[in-house]
Formats: C-alpha cells, sequence, structure tokens
C-alpha cells in the first residue's frame, strides 16, 4: 500500500503527466455529457425501455447506452472505427494503399485522412439505420425534415467524438480513440455489479463472492492473452573498421500469440446475425428454418457458441495474416543486417517467420474463442444478463488493452524522471508492441 501511494505522488509530482491526466478526464467528461443529450424531436420518456438488443444491445455497450438514450453520440466513434476497418483492408487489396503504408509517417497521415472522410459517408448511412430503431412514438414529428437534422447531428456527433479522440492522444494520457470506447464500456460497470448484488440478495452473497473471483480470473486470464509473445532471437552484423564483427548484444522480434486483438471477435458477431435472419424468411414453411431461427437467435444455446468460436478460430488466421507480413520483416531485417540464429536470410526466415506465426495463433485462438462464448456461459451459470457481459467478448478484451497502454504510458513517463516504475520487478506492457527491429 505504501508503494502504491508513493507512486501515486510521484505522478502527480510530474506536472505535464498531471495536466495530461487531468486533460482527459475532462475530455472524458464532455463524451459523457454528451451521451446523455437526446436528439432534438425526440421525446426521452417514450424511448424503449430495457435498452437495446441483439446487435444493438452489443453497440449500445460499446457506446455506454448513448445509442438507446437517443443521444446526439447514438453512434459514437464506432463509424470511425468502420472506416479504419476499411481502409486496413484496403492496405492490403490496393496497390495504391499499399504503396501510402510503407511511406512512413507521411503515408499513415494520408491514410488518417483518407479514414476521416470516409467515415462521413458511412456515419450518415449508419444513422438512417439508427433513426429505424427509435421507437415511432418518441419521434414527436416524423417526416423528411427530422430524418435530414438528426442525420446532420449524428454525424457532427461522431466526427466531434473523433476530435475528442485526437485530443485526448495529443493533450492527454492513452489512445483517444480506444479510450473513448473503454469509457462507454466502463460506464455500465458500476450500475452492472449494483444490480447483479441486488439480485443475490444476502442469502446469495457467498455466489456473488464467488462470482467477482470468476471475474477477477477471467481477467487475468486476458491479460495473459493480451501480453503474451513468441519472442524470436535476432542477431546484428556491425560494420567495426575494416572487419565485419557481430554484434554480442542479442535482439528478437516479439510474436504475439494474439495479434488479430479484438477484430477476430467483431467479424464474427456480424455475421453471426445472417442465419437468424435468413430463416425468418422461410421459418413460416420449414421446420428446419425455424430450428435455425430460434437456435442462433439465442447466444446461450451451443449451436450459436460452437458456430461462434469457430468463426473466431478462422478469422483470427485471416486477421493475423493480413495484419503481420512474414515477407516484409525478414525483408526488413535483411536491410538492417539483421539474421535469426541458424536461419538463412530472406525467402528461409519469413517462412521460419510464418511457421513460428502459425502455430502461436492456433493456441491464441482458441484462447480467444472460449473468452468470446464465456459470457454466454456466465449467464447460463445463473449471472445477470448486463453483468455476464463484462465476463469477457469485446467488452472486456477493449477495456484491458486500453487498460494496458495507459498503464504503459504512465509507465514511460515515470521512468524518464527517474522514478520507481509501477511495479517492482517488470516492466508494464501494453498492447501497442510494434513489430520493428532496430540495429
Amino acid at each position: 500500500m505504501k508503494k502504491f501511494i508513493e507512486t501515486i505522488k510521484n505522478i502527480f509530482a510530474i506536472e505535464d503527466l498531471r495536466m495530461r491526466i487531468f486533460n482527459t478526464l475532462f475530455f472524458i467528461a464532455i463524451y459523457r455529457l454528451g451521451s446523455f443529450v437526446v436528439l432534438p424531436g425526440v421525446d426521452a420518456t417514450r424511448l424503449k425501455s430495457g435498452g437495446a438488443s441483439g446487435v444493438f444491445g452489443i453497440l449500445d455497450t460499446l457506446l455506454g447506452g448513448a445509442f438507446s438514450n437517443a443521444s446526439i453520440f447514438a453512434l459514437g466513434i464506432m463509424p470511425y472505427i468502420s472506416a479504419s476497418i476499411v481502409l486496413q483492408l484496403l492496405t492490403i487489396a490496393v496497390p495504391y494503399f499499399q504503396k501510402l503504408q510503407k511511406e512512413g509517417e507521411s503515408g499513415r497521415k494520408k491514410i488518417n485522412q483518407y479514414t476521416r472522410i470516409l467515415t462521413i459517408p458511412i456515419v450518415m448511412a449508419q444513422s438512417v439505420g439508427f433513426i429505424a430503431t427509435i421507437n415511432a412514438d418518441a419521434i414527436m414529428a416524423p417526416g423528411t425534415f427530422f430524418t435530414i437534422s438528426t442525420m446532420l447531428i449524428i454525424t457532427a456527433g461522431t466526427l466531434f467524438c473523433m476530435w475528442l479522440g485526437e485530443k485526448i492522444t495529443d493533450k492527454g494520457i492513452g489512445n483517444g480513440i480506444s479510450m473513448i470506447i473503454m469509457i462507454g464500456i466502463v460506464s455500465r460497470l458500476p450500475g452492472a455489479i449494483i444490480g447483479e448484488a441486488a439480485a443475490k440478495g444476502m442469502r446469495g452473497s457467498l455466489i456473488f463472492l464467488i462470482e467477482l473471483v470468476v471475474l477477477f480470473l477471467v481477467v487475468m486470464a486476458v491479460i495473459v492473452l493480451t501480453q503474451a509473445v513468441r519472442r524470436i532471437p535476432v542477431q546484428y552484423a556491425k560494420q567495426v573498421g575494416s572487419t565485419a564483427q557481430l554484434n554480442a548484444q542479442r535482439q528478437f522480434i516479439p510474436m504475439k500469440v494474439n495479434a488479430a486483438g479484438v477484430m477476430p471477435i467483431i467479424f464474427a458477431q456480424s455475421l453471426m446475425f445472417v442465419p437468424a435472419i435468413l430463416a425468418s424468411v422461410w421459418q413460416s414453411d420449414s421446420d428446419v428454418a425455424s430450428y435455425i431461427g430460434v437456435k442462433f437467435s439465442d447466444y446461450t444455446s451451443w449451436q450459436y457458441n460452437v458456430v461462434f468460436a469457430l468463426l473466431i478460430i478462422v478469422f483470427t488466421y485471416f486477421y493475423t495474416a493480413i495484419s503481420v507480413n512474414p515477407n516484409q520483416i525478414a525483408d526488413d531485417l535483411k536491410r538492417s543486417g539483421g539474421f535469426v540464429p541458424g536461419v538463412k536470410p530472406g525467402r528461409d526466415t519469413s517462412e521460419h517467420i510464418d511457421e513460428i506465426l502459425t502455430r502461436i495463433t492456433l493456441p491464441g485462438a482458441v484462447a480467444l474463442a472460449l473468452i468470446a462464448i464465456f459470457p454466454a456461459l456466465a449467464l447460463l451459470g445463473g449471472v445477470t444478463r448486463p453483468f455476464s457481459a463484462f465476463y469477457g467478448g469485446t467488452s472486456l478484451i477493449i477495456m484491458v488493452g486500453v487498460v494496458l497502454d495507459t498503464l504503459n504510458q504512465v509507465e514511460s513517463y515515470l521512468l524518464m524522471r527517474h522514478y520507481d516504475g509501477m511495479m517492482k520487478t517488470g516492466k508494464v506492457r501494453g498492447r501497442s508492441q510494434n513489430i520493428a527491429m532496430a540495429s
């Protein structure tokens, strides 16, 4: 406890770090206030009670209730995330974007600019779908004017959230976009815990305590999955005078066990609603379609979870393949004079890295699938629906990743000012470890 208090004092003793923390809290407060400002022309008292469900429920959880509140930040930062995913896929398929990605900082700036521009049509298209989800009784004056004005307001709200995210990144602590998503998720946690405690009551206090212990263990498992890396040793040849000598210091390439992050779960969730939608077309004429519709509308059914887990494993391999390029890593190593001991530079190095990546991706994909279906298992075990969402899935992985990144930045500030780090041994490692080698 004394070590913790001393660390807090050290954090606030650094003026720059203290101001960044206050700036972050200020921008977060603005975002949370905007999440409760209801759209003009919508009667908040007539909105659907109980919040959104299905895919909209997942979106509402990520947005901290802004979706179900029909607020000016109803879509939050999610259209920007969609645009980022599209641009990331384009960097794989389109030569022009591949060239931009290789240009370094200037190329990344152009890609970011294209992402912002693409966000506008995406949010306008999604805002039309959002308007359709609003309870008709809650719209005071439905019509063309309401639709157009709401589209413009929601678009402006998303752009403002983007601006807040950039401000947090520049003047605050952590990645601003990720921080905004995490705050939306965390805002639901106190209410979920209180609701779970109330549901269990005094008689179920022991069960509630066990649930908290299980939640703690799940969080630890997610941290391990997020931090786990396979280190590939690398050595560099340096020219000293006219004689080539081997650098005695050995470095390594950190290959993440879960290089895909949370993206496989997001992709899989977007497809899990397709069977139920298609089955609804023929369920009145077919018993099989009716069976599929019922099972895939219930995310606690074993049929749903088996398919969900398989999709996550497939998408983990897919997203890892497009986000980690063994050929590029091998080329970068060769240009910088580096090599993997016992492996020839070039093609052999690329195949060696690809083989290791394939092997470590399997346990990472299986672990990610288990974490994704754990909320359903928790719900079947008697945990209330709001609280079960924190037992895994997108919410927990995002929360853990953002917290680790933020702690990593704070740790860097402390070490730069010659203070002790936040841990007595080791270092905090964020999820955004770059696969980069320096000779």
